[in-house]
């Protein structure tokens, strides 16, 4: 074999030249505290991590040390971190990503997360890791050798798009990472192009609906590892079940996959103490709300549907709805009962809901988180609240990054209450709020889970106290009682709901929810309809041991 050497001539011709002058030569003991430098900080083996050791002000866990090791010494850089929610895989990813730092590996790195939490991500890397991250800018400079942070669908828009995928990336992370379980999106595209050595990808659902959806995120680490997709579908079919079926297949993942489970962690968890809080409808509340049923029967079911969930959140809501019907249609039919209608609402007093929201709040030195499904319903409890004394501040999806970071501070230091639409579902950590209440229930138990996971986290000092309101002889009551209640949802952490529900072949339980409503011809057919869907789901959880996601713990 032929080995070609490359010579410096530059160097060895500017070295003979300092010896035939006799210098000039660098100070000796300049050279000497440089080498004494670099032999205090050289890491002599590869075995280990260095990071902890510069970090002093972070608690780091057990589980959280041992994934940073495996990814590092192991999976060479290039996994998937698949902790279940609230067992800190920012903090693991951090340290992955600070450990390569110092040993001069990673330089470049582009991280992608959801447009919401960019400032959290910069504020973690910056605060904990003495990372010196920094978020895109209006007019964001991609080549030069920076931790930027920024969302997918600002990085993947033409005018980034080309400068960003001509980069040569030492380390990438993309967070929420089963957004991008299906390889036709265009944002899957964009990130399988990007150049990259080291990769992680943060999700605690890796495996949603299809075994397809681990081959996915595979193939964005390392392309081919699990060969082409026919012939993965084609050996190991579509049904995830097979990940943990398969011996072959599991031991492929545990090489690339970690993931720890909150009873296997040590960590003693604050309880959740659940209580459903029934309210009763005023006489006049309760006559619109059948008014309303009777009003609507003629109507299509899905609209008949949300006024009536919207009448159960507030008069605002549903008004608003209505109004907007009357608009947009003017040919509609019962027309003049609806407008009839609008002012039997105007009528109404203050929301049954809202009036119990005052009761539990007030006289209380505590923060409250208070959900809700609809805009206006927020708007009109942060009025209500004022006229009781109680201070509030508003949280949705609408607001621009630096409003959700505001609000979020404003509710942390200054005010009692946030009321969140479900766009606080996702994204903020607010551990240092230990009181939650629903105050409209999402038909969705995999939202409710994303809810109760921002003040049920790692890092929650005190009890959680969860407030699930519900209205009496309205539909609420029955998704309470015949779905909630009975598969027990608020007492344990959703865990393998999402992989039990695609087991049934349900792919929303909200779509389900409605379309019993819609499809049946009176209440009690409703009532024995979900009855049923409850006592399926119920069943199969039984019969649904916890998958052993963690066997990357165990020998080959």
């Amino acid at each position: 074999m032929n080995i070609q050497l490359n010579y410096d001539e530059q160097f060895i011709n500017e070295l003979d030249e300092k010896l035939n002058q006799d210098g000039p030569f660098s100070s000796w003991d300049l050279f000497k505290m440089s080498y004494q430098s670099c032999l205090a900080t050289v890491t002599t083996e590869f075995k280990g991590l260095t990071a902890p050791d510069r970090l002093p002000h972070v608690n780091f866990l057990d589980h959280q040390l041992e994934c940073a090791q495996q990814v590092v010494e192991e999976m060479s850089g290039r996994a998937i971190l698949a902790d279940e929610v609230g067992l800190g895989k920012t903090i693991e990813a951090g340290l992955i990503l600070k450990e390569y730092m110092i040993r001069g590996l990673v330089k470049k790195a582009l991280i992608l997360v959801p447009a919401s939490l960019v400032n959290q991500w910069v504020k973690e890397l910056r605060e904990k890791f003495y990372i010196p991250a920094i978020s895109h800018r209006k007019r964001p400079v991609w080549d030069q050798n920076n931790i930027v942070i920024t969302s997918i669908d600002t990085a993947k828009r033409p005018q980034h798009s080309d400068i960003i995928l001509e980069q040569e990336y030492d380390f990438v992370l993309i967070d929420e990472a089963h957004k991008l379980k299906n390889h036709k999106t265009k944002n899957y595209q964009f990130v399988r192009s990007l150049k990259k050595k080291y990769c992680l990808l943060l999700t605690a659902t890796p495996v949603q609906n299809k075994l397809t959806d681990i081959f996915n995120l595979v193939s964005i680490l390392k392309p081919g590892y699990l060969g082409n997709y026919d012939e993965f579908t084609t050996q190991f079919g579509r049904d995830r079940k097979k990940l943990f079926n398969d011996a072959h297949l599991k031991q492929l993942i545990q090489k690339v996959m970690v993931r720890n489970r909150r009873q296997d962690t040590g960590i003693e968890w604050t309880k959740r103490n659940v209580q459903t809080v029934w309210i009763e409808f005023s006489e006049k509340e309760l006559e619109a709300y059948h008014q309303l049923n009777q009003i609507t029967s003629d109507t299509s079911n899905f609209s008949s549907i949300t006024f009536t969930r919207e009448l159960c959140s507030s008069r605002e809501a549903c008004y608003l709805s209505l109004k907007k019907l009357i608009a947009e249609n003017e040919n509609i039919q019962n027309k003049d009962d609806y407008i009839e209608f609008l002012k039997t609402i105007e009528q109404l007093p203050h929301h049954a809901k809202a009036e119990k929201v005052v009761d539990l709040i007030k006289d209380k030195d505590e923060k409250f988180i208070i959900f809700t499904e609809y805009r206006a319903s927020q708007l009109y409890l942060q009025w209500y609240l004022q006229q009781h004394g109680i201070t509030s501040v508003p949280f949705r999806g609408g607001f621009k990054r630096g409003k959700k970071d505001w609000m979020r501070q404003l509710f942390q230091n200054n005010v009692q209450v946030l009321i969140a639409t479900e766009a606080g579902g996702e994204g903020i950590n607010l551990q240092f709020c230990n009181n939650m209440i629903n105050y409209d229930l999402p038909w969705n138990p995999m939202r409710l889970e994303q809810r109760i996971g921002r003040i049920h986290r790692f890092g929650q000092e005190e009890d959680v106290n969860i407030f699930n309101f519900a209205i009496k002889n309205t539909m609420e009551e029955h998704v309470l009682n015949l779905l909630y209640e009975k598969i027990e949802l608020f007492e344990r952490v959703v865990g393998n709901l999402d992989a039990i529900l695609a087991d049934l072949k349900i792919d929303d339980v909200e779509e389900e929810i409605q379309s019993i409503f819609k499809e049946s011809g009176s209440v009690g057919e409703a009532k024995i309809k979900l009855e049923n869907l409850s006592s399926v789901i119920s069943y199969a959880q039984q019969n649904y041991g916890e998958e052993n996601w963690d066997g990357n713990r165990e020998s080959s």
